[in-house]
């Protein structure tokens, strides 16, 4: 294995105490950025540092990353040996079985479904069920509800536009049980909608739906309602410990009446693993230690101070949260009848002089802004909408050879679901693809006109719908369409896959197509790349071996076609041209 340095224990001449000495070029370099009081040895390429904890699990986090030879074993393995995070006393999850909802709940559920419900029953109901998105999560909770004791009332926590799904399921898939117990068949549970945040005492009912941008407004509220199950639906919600939501959240657990927590995601981690910690101290408090442990066992710090989950300890920390909290399983695992799922990066021409014209306005704007910024606020603003203008410039240099991309699929006569990011090019992309009378997802819709889309989809009302990936990756099944195009990126690698298994789910009975759209010599290929890299991490931790999807050969076939077509198209301009000129010769 290569080595960028030594690392060995010695006296220093200098102060007469045991030191850490490291030496080579690299190692010195990245070590002066990690400890800042240290002191060259012999040469600028040698270091001196203090011998304490602190200096230690800062070496160890070097070694992770850029191995050093360690020339004094015997010591630096007694002095490295990490502390062993402390667990609560949560039993193991015992091998599942099928169980059988109880009475309550209204319906059939599939073997892996059943499967679930045991884990959540052996599990206490405090658990991730991180499935694969279209395996039925919502379902199988509410058979998990019904079926464990004094379960109800529930807080069901979720984003707003799943709010009138969960209502639809929940009066689906249970029936009424009175405080005695007896069970009404045509009857559903009482449910109520919380759309308002203006405090007020809300009455009693078995099923509470709030969306996680109110929480926070009626928490004082919600405290008051003895809950007993809580329920957070897309918990990836809660990956960051500083917002608001999350601090809701965490004291309505806290409370002595909430028996039951259940956290629901397909993509708890959305780019780095670190966010896994606070999700499952809300789920089991203590399971990986207090923030700084789990960071300290787990993690390093990146360029940007990100915490990243070190690749040699991703392994340990899947095993962690599969043996403790964790349910996951793929659609490959569980729905062999469900087919394919293809990705294929397609690298598209850009409109290179628009493109630089609007870079230069965008950088020159934030230069501007950046010197007359008062604040470091008001500086990073500027930053980030300078980002935003050139992604969407990004978008609109492609846009045409996008539109062909679509039209020349659809031309094929196959149902297609475009998603883009800003609502300047879903606007462009509708009103260039009106001669399909295009359904459309985007944020703002009321919940009626957004259903009303979606079912006309559904229903081949229109072959053809375009969403907005952040408002169209949850909470809707699209499964009549078999291509999915992304015309821009997002640069979370959650979100595409939200996005792609709206249509991978029970119910597709085709093998899906996503091509994802990169314009050339634009920010695109920059975040493509980030893309990567974020999945490799998050797949590391979240399965133990990941899916690439390239099925290469299906992908290129349907490029073939697709370039044919717009080989042929460019011939018949051509002969088009040519008859024209020579009948004007004629005349």
């Amino acid at each position: 294995m290569k080595t960028f340095g030594t690392l060995e224990y010695a006296i220093d001449k200098f102060s007469g105490s045991w030191a850490w000495k490291i030496s080579g070029v690299r190692a010195v370099m990245m070590i002066s950025k990690l400890i800042p009081k240290l002191w060259y040895g012999n040469g600028p390429n040698e270091v001196i540092i203090p011998d304490n904890e602190k200096n230690v699990k800062q070496i160890r986090l070097i070694l992770e990353r850029y191995p050093l030879e360690i020339l004094s074993k015997s010591v630096w393995q007694r002095k490295a040996r990490a502390k062993v995070i402390k667990k609560p006393s949560n039993p193991k999850i015992e091998k599942l079985s099928k169980a059988i909802p109880k009475k309550q709940f209204r319906g059939k559920l599939l073997n892996f479904q059943k499967m679930g419900l045991d884990f959540l029953l052996k599990s206490s109901g405090n658990a991730l069920l991180a499935d694969d998105m279209g395996l039925g999560k919502t379902v199988q909770t509410l058979a998990y509800i019904a079926t464990e004791k004094q379960s109800v009332p529930v807080l069901v926590i979720a984003p707003l536009v799943t709010l009138t799904n969960w209502q639809r399921e929940i009066e689906r898939f249970m029936k009424k049980k009175s405080k005695n117990g007896r069970i009404t068949e045509d009857g559903v549970p009482t449910i109520t909608s919380i759309r308002s945040g203006k405090q007020k005492e809300l009455s009693g009912y078995d099923f509470y739906l709030i969306n996680y941008e109110l929480l926070y407004k009626r928490q004082i509220d919600l405290s008051k309602l003895n809950i007993r199950t809580l329920v957070c639906d897309e918990v990836q919600h809660l990956r960051s410990k500083t917002t608001q939501k999350y601090s809701a959240v965490k004291k309505l657990a806290g409370m002595k009446s909430v028996k039951y927590r259940v956290g629901l995601s397909g993509t708890p981690i959305y780019n780095h693993g670190s966010e896994i910690w606070p999700i499952v101290d809300i789920l089991k408090p203590g399971l990986l230690g207090n923030y700084k442990e789990f960071c300290e066992y787990f993690c390093y710090q990146d360029e940007r101070g990100k915490a990243i989950v070190v690749p040699s300890k991703r392994d340990s920390l899947r095993h962690v949260l599969q043996r403790d909290v964790m349910l996951r399983r793929k659609k490959s695992d569980v729905l062999k009848e469900l087919k394919d799922k293809v990705r294929y990066k397609e690298t598209i021409d850009a409109d290179e002089t628009y493109y630089k014209k609007e870079l230069n306005k965008i950088w020159n704007k934030l230069e501007d802004e950046q010197r007359n910024a008062e604040t470091e606020f008001s500086k990073f603003a500027s930053y980030q909408r300078a980002i935003q203008s050139e992604r969407q410039a990004a978008g609109v240099a492609k846009l045409p050879h996008v539109i062909d991309f679509v039209k020349n699929i659809m031309e094929i006569e196959e149902s297609v679901v475009v998603f883009c990011h800003h609502k300047y090019i879903h606007k462009l992309l509708h009103e260039s693809l009106q001669e399909f009378n295009p359904a459309a997802i985007i944020g703002g819709q009321r919940d009626k006109v957004r259903q009303e889309n979606i079912d006309c989809f559904q229903n081949g009302g229109t072959k053809l719908l375009i969403a907005g990936l952040r408002a169209g990756n949850l909470g809707i099944n699209l499964t009549r369409a078999k291509y999915v195009i992304f015309a821009e990126l997002d640069w979370s690698p959650a979100i595409h896959r939200q996005a792609e298994d709206r249509l991978h789910r029970i119910g597709q009975k085709n093998t899906v197509f996503a091509y994802y759209l990169i314009g050339k010599s634009t920010l695109d290929e920059h975040v493509a790349n980030i893309l990567v890299d974020k999945s490799y991490e998050i797949d590391a931790i979240m399965d133990e071996s990941h899916d690439s999807y390239e099925n290469k050969e299906k992908a290129k076939l349907i490029l073939a076609q697709i370039h044919d077509k717009i080989h042929d198209k460019i011939n018949q301009d051509k002969e088009t041209i040519l008859n024209n000129e020579k009948s004007g010769e004629c005349s």
